[in-house]
């Protein structure tokens, strides 16, 4: 079917953008302050102007089909650069009602939620957050795509990679701005047999381990450290929640890796016996990353403040090196 873009309602491309975001016909009336039917009707006459369903009920909500998958992001961006061309606005927190998406790990969120729950509180009651788990340590086609505003975690090997590409001058796509530094430690049960004496390398090596993976790989940064030096270890579970791994390690033998921070979080810690790893690891760096096309937007801007001052205060005692960069796609 051929599109005659001269004749498209660009209202469509409106309710079009809110029913991909909310997912819900309901939800996406509610914000455009239109009825359920009139959302409908409109996304009926988008359907028959592309010849695509665009959308099929699932559940309680919606399916987009591929080829909204695939219009989305740029039907949003445009959206999003005509409305600042047209009505530029400054995010004023006490007034704004803004929804932001943040993919992050469980450890992550134990650290930052409550604290940016209470800046919420008291500085934008109105702004609401959406946490939704970050299952890759690469989440550049989730920020592509437009399913989170910004992805917090440990990307050392997408941040070497985007940084090679911005040197060899390829375009710049993906900013980031470190939060905070941490540290991995091994953990294990009190009362495990390896609990009692220095933990060497052979004895890690030897020991039975379960793996944080958000992908379900068994293979981490903590195996590329042991290949550096000829060594591998024997991992037997992996799970994808650090919570979930603490909650296994303090019932069984298995060796596990966990942010130091996050320990006293899990509500184990006493159950718990941390040992330095017995080998060199990098530097864990805890980074938000966003989409370029965001790098100028006030409200996006006002939340990474945020997130920032929330990391600086949880981690008041240790060193953060906030660095902001532009790297490639």
């Amino acid at each position: 079917m051929s599109t005659n873009f001269r004749t498209l309602d660009l209202n469509l491309l409106r309710v079009f953008d809110e029913v991909m975001a909310e997912r819900s016909l309901t939800r996406a009336a509610r914000t455009l302050s239109l009825t359920q039917p009139a959302v409908s009707n409109a996304l009926r006459r988008l359907r028959e102007t592309l010849g695509d369903e665009l959308v099929r009920r699932q559940g309680h909500g919606i399916e987009p089909t591929p080829r909204a998958l695939a219009l989305w992001p740029s039907v949003r961006e445009a959206l999003r650069q005509l409305q600042t061309a047209i009505v530029p606005t400054e995010f004023v927190p006490g007034q704004a009602q803004s929804t932001f998406v943040l993919a992050m790990a469980d450890a992550t969120a134990a650290e930052l939620i409550g604290g940016l729950s209470e800046r919420l509180e008291s500085e934008a009651p109105g702004v609401s957050v959406r946490v939704v788990p970050l299952t890759t340590r690469d989440p550049r086609k989730l920020l592509q795509d437009g399913m989170a505003d910004l992805a917090l975690g440990y990307f050392p090997a997408v941040l070497t990679d985007l940084t090679a590409r911005a040197q060899s001058d390829q375009v710049v796509s993906f900013e980031h701005q470190r939060l905070y530094a941490g540290e991995y430690v091994c953990v294990m049960r009190r009362d495990h047999p390896l609990a009692g004496q220095a933990l060497t390398l052979d004895a890690y090596c030897q020991a039975r381990h379960l793996l944080v993976s958000f992908s379900g790989r068994p293979y981490g940064f903590v195996d590329e450290a042991l290949a550096t030096l000829g060594r591998q270890r024997r991992i037997v579970m992996t799970v994808n929640q650090f919570f979930t791994a603490g909650r296994v390690v303090v019932n069984s033998d298995l060796l596990t890796v966990l942010p130091r921070h996050f320990v006293p979080t899990t509500g184990l810690a006493e159950a718990f016996q941390l040992h330095d790893l017995p080998f060199e690891v990098p530097p864990v760096h805890v980074e938000a990353l966003w989409h370029s096309r965001l790098q100028h937007d006030s409200a996006h801007q006002w939340m990474r403040e945020t997130l920032l001052s929330v990391a600086r205060q949880a981690f008041a005692h240790g060193p953060l090196a906030p660095q902001t960069q532009k790297v490639a796609p």
